[in-house]
C-alpha cells in the first residue's frame, strides 16, 4: 500500500462512502469508529491509522468481489486508484 496524502485519503473516504450510498455515521459503524472520525478524515482534518486503512483496503476488496456488477466496478476503481502497488 503507498502512502497516501491527506488530501487523497478524504477524497478516498468521501468516494467510498458517496459509492456505497452510506451516511457518514453509517460508514463510521461499518468501520468501527465514530462518526466525528469518519467526518474528519473526510474534511482533512486528520488522516486515519495504517489499521483503519488497511480496513478501508478491506471493504474496497470485499467490493471487488459483490455478486453486484456496479458494486464490484466501484471497489475496483477505488482500490486502483487509491491502493496501487
Amino acid at each position: 500500500m503507498s502512502l497516501m496524502m491527506p488530501l487523497e485519503v478524504a477524497n478516498l473516504i468521501r468516494e467510498l462512502r458517496q459509492q456505497l450510498g452510506f451516511s457518514q455515521e453509517k460508514l463510521a459503524a461499518k468501520l468501527g469508529v465514530s462518526f466525528r472520525t469518519v467526518n474528519r478524515w473526510e474534511n482533512g482534518r486528520a488522516v486515519p491509522s495504517s489499521l483503519a486503512l488497511k480496513q478501508v483496503e478491506g471493504l474496497l476488496h470485499s467490493m471487488s468481489n459483490s455478486s453486484k456488477a456496479t458494486v464490484r466496478e466501484c471497489g475496483r476503481e477505488l482500490l486502483a486508484k487509491y491502493f496501487q502497488e
